[in-house]
């Protein structure tokens, strides 16, 4: 799986040069994202545009569900593409980290750990023609090393809305 990920983003990002346009959008962006999976998390993540269809972006978010509390960062390089009109897609991907504490009922073993992850990106958003953008996307997220939590695969959808300038 990990395999078909790599190939998929080199292919990806060899795809660029041929969709190449600037993005209508401003060079900043930040605001919220609001996802499902293992718990309802929330995330602050900002956005800088490097030039033509390339950005970055960054984000800080938690998750909760019954004893189980996570924080995790994430960086990922995304390319977006032109739909219609306002209307874009986008994908990339990138790398995070994250830590998760939970309540263990067995002695001795532990209570939090620290992991590293792969994330895939892709989504759609539209971007208004004030400062305001709105998205969906999903994020497929592959747990790196010897993880007692997550050493496997995760898949979690979001939705979101961003204030933009320049």
């Amino acid at each position: 799986m990990k395999t078909y990920l790599i190939i998929f983003l080199l292919l990806l990002g060899g795809a660029q040069y041929g969709f190449a346009q600037e993005n209508s959008s401003r060079k900043h962006a930040i605001g919220l994202r609001f996802a499902n999976n293992d718990g309802f998390g929330t995330e602050v993540n900002y956005q800088l545009r490097l030039g033509g269809n390339n950005r970055l972006e960054f984000g800080m978010g938690w998750k909760s569900k019954d004893d189980t509390n996570q924080l995790k960062t994430v960086a990922l390089i995304q390319w977006v593409f032109p739909l219609d009109g306002n209307f874009h897609w986008y994908a990339g991907g990138g790398a995070g980290v994250g830590h998760i504490s939970f309540d263990s009922d067995f002695p001795g073993d532990p209570d939090d750990e620290t992991y590293l992850y792969l994330a895939g990106n892709a989504g759609i958003e539209y971007d208004f023609n004030i400062p305001i953008m709105i998205f969906f996307d999903m994020r497929p997220e592959f747990g790196l090393g010897e993880s007692i939590f997550f050493d496997d695969f995760e898949f979690e959808f979001g939705f979101g809305i961003r204030y933009q300038w320049n």
